[in-house]
This record gives structure tokens, C-alpha cells and sequence, in this order.
């Protein structure tokens, strides 16, 4: 029997994690739709299938649920998947896990408590151009990890933020540019520089009114290994650019940009780096402004193909490869750098 899954949060992100759910239909069930505004939630089993319910403690009193989806707003997230989790359910939480270290470790307890499984969504980890990349750091290729580079160049308008209550605040959002919409490339940082340690930062608000959020941000990160990264994330760059990391060691370099592997050369491990035809060189061209990245309405499959991993987790054929943790130690980059922005000091970061 495929597992049932429950979504919690028929907004944006819901309606396209409904939409990656009928692409699945022949490996998982939706049969429940969780939304505050029962018409919203109608209007998505209307079209995924599902019943809708007005809260997730109705929805697990009158269904049989396996997975519990949690698309709300982001300081909504661990209340949801706590809930979800007391019940003995396996939890997707879209990024980021939730606004604090403290309460992502919350959830985290939660979930050794009920031994179930809670991925949240990395959906880039899972992209040809970073697991290509993140393959030849493994393989030595890209010699020594010096630098990177995390910057998120987009726009958003005010009527963004004047669209929900909740946008643009510290308790629902977290954060505002490098939180909310910086947050997957802060991810990418980490995963090919390796375990963050300090954070210095500047932040912002600059071209928007009405939000307590930053809509820039700058920043250094110390990384164990002592490479060095750099973050700028802004929403405020009209008309809106590209989501670009830059990965630099001294035998090779990655640049990916809107997804896409705009750069690559690696020197194979034994090969003199004196000689540029040792090494593999890939150029493409990208970027522009109508772009998955800076269109949060277009999105990539990436989701489905996390989903497949977390399916494939649950049947226990594969590794979970994203897990609570690792959106932990992106979540202390950036609430780091919020402190340091208050501050005036480097963070350590534990």
C-alpha cells in the first residue's frame, strides 16, 4: 500500500508540493489537505485529490496518514511537525526546518522521540549541477576548498510583502532576504565548504517598507576547514537576478548559477595543475531574470526528486540525504549572521 500523506498549508509552496504529490501518484496518496482558510484547502483537494480539513488535529483524528507535510509559514513549522511527530507520523517540512536553532532542535527531539523520519526540503542538493560539484570536492578534484561564494540577487516587489500578514516578520518568517529566499543557496555554502564556525554580517532594509525582515544582507564565514565564504542575499535587486554559488579550490572551481553549472574545471587527483587540458573545463551559458530562481512560481522538479529519496528512505531502499541536521547547520549561519547584524561582533557559531 503506498504511504498516505497529509499537506498542511495550502498556499504557494503547498500548491506545488500538491502538484509533485499527482506527479507521484503511483508511489504515495494524498488523502488530506490542512488549511486555516477551509476554501483554500478545498480548492487544492479540488484539484490533487485528498479531503480538506481545517486543522491537522482533525485531519489525523478522521484519516489514516503516514507522512505529514508542512507547507504553513515558517515560524508555524515546528508547532505543525511536533504535532505531526507526537502522532508517530514522518514529516517533510519545506525549508527552512523553522526561524531558530533552538526550535529546530525542538523538532529535532521531537523526532527522536517518535523514531520516525523528518527531512526538510534541500531540494537543490538533489540538482545535476550541485551533485556534480559536490562529487569532484569528494573526490579530491577540486584540490584544497579555499572561498565560496553564496549570492541571491532578486527582487520583490512591496505588494510581496503587503500579500500576507505574516511576510516580513521576525515570528513567521525568521528573516527576510537571507532566511526566507537565501536560504537554499546558504545551504549549497555548506554543503561544499563543510562545517561553518564564525559569522560576520551586515544587514538592512533598504527598499521596502512596512517589514520588521532585512531586504539585504552581507556577510564572512569562517569554515572549519579555514576556507573562507562570502553571502550577499537581497531583495531588493530590481529586477531581479540570479541564485549564483561559487565554489573555489587549487585544483578546480564550480560556479552554478540559477541551477544551472554555468563554470566547472577539476584537475584529477595525480594530474599537474600547470597543464589547463589535465583538467575538465565546462562552460554554459544562463542566467536572465525570468528564471526558476527569481520566479518563485517556477519551479524545478527538484522536489520531486527529494521526494523520491524520502520515499525511498521510508521503504527503506536508500539513505535519508537530507535529514534535520543538515538544515540546522544553515539555519545557525543565518540566525548567526542576524546576531552579528545586531551586534556589531563575529558570531561563533557551536
Amino acid at each position: 500500500m503506498s504511504p498516505r500523506f497529509a499537506l498542511v498549508g495550502a498556499g504557494v509552496i503547498g500548491k506545488h508540493h500538491g502538484r509533485v504529490m499527482s506527479e507521484l501518484a503511483d508511489r504515495l496518496e494524498l488523502v488530506a489537505v490542512v488549511d486555516v482558510v477551509l476554501d483554500r484547502a478545498r480548492s487544492l483537494t479540488d484539484e490533487r485529490g485528498g479531503r480538506p480539513y481545517g486543522s491537522l488535529g482533525d485531519a489525523l483524528a478522521a484519516e489514516q496518514i503516514d507522512v505529514v507535510v508542512v507547507c504553513t509559514p515558517t515560524g508555524l513549522h515546528g508547532p505543525v511537525a511536533i504535532e505531526a511527530l507526537g502522532a508517530g507520523k514522518h514529516v517533510i517540512i519545506e525549508k527552512p526546518a523553522e526561524t531558530t536553532v533552538a526550535r529546530t532542535d525542538e523538532i529535532i527531539a521531537a523526532r527522536d522521540k517518535a523514531g520516525t523520519l523528518v527531512t526538510v526540503i534541500s531540494q537543490h542538493r538533489f540538482d545535476p549541477s550541485t551533485e556534480q560539484t559536490l562529487d569532484a570536492i569528494r573526490a579530491g578534484e577540486f584540490g584544497r576548498i579555499s572561498s565560496g561564494i553564496a549570492a541571491i540577487d532578486w527582487w520583490r516587489g512591496q505588494s510581496y510583502y503587503d500579500s500576507g500578514d505574516w511576510r516580513g516578520t521576525w515570528e513567521l518568517d525568521g528573516g527576510g532576504a537571507l532566511m526566507n529566499q537565501g536560504v537554499h543557496t546558504v545551504d549549497l555554502l555548506v554543503a561544499a565548504l563543510g562545517k561553518p564556525v564564525e559569522v560576520f554580517a551586515y544587514t538592512g532594509t533598504l527598499a521596502h517598507e512596512r517589514i520588521e525582515v532585512e531586504d539585504v544582507a552581507t556577510g564572512v564565514v569562517r569554515f572549519e576547514s579555514g576556507a573562507l565564504g562570502v553571502l550577499h542575499a537581497s531583495t531588493s535587486a530590481y529586477p531581479g537576478l540570479s541564485a549564483r554559488l561559487q565554489v573555489h579550490g587549487d585544483r578546480g572551481s564550480a560556479v552554478i548559477d540559477n541551477d544551472q553549472l554555468a563554470f566547472f574545471h577539476s584537475t584529477p587527483v595525480g594530474a599537474p595543475i600547470e597543464e589547463k587540458l589535465m583538467g575538465r573545463t565546462q562552460t554554459m551559458s544562463g542566467g536572465g531574470t525570468d528564471t526558476a530562481s527569481s520566479n518563485p512560481g517556477m519551479l524545478s522538479d527538484a522536489h520531486r526528486l527529494q521526494y523520491l529519496n524520502f520515499l525511498d528512505a521510508l521503504a527503506g531502499n536508500a539513505h535519508l540525504r537530507v535529514d534535520l541536521e543538515t538544515n540546522r547547520q544553515s539555519i545557525a549561519v543565518i540566525t548567526g549572521a542576524y546576531e552579528s547584524a545586531r551586534t556589531g561582533k563575529p558570531v561563533t557559531l557551536g
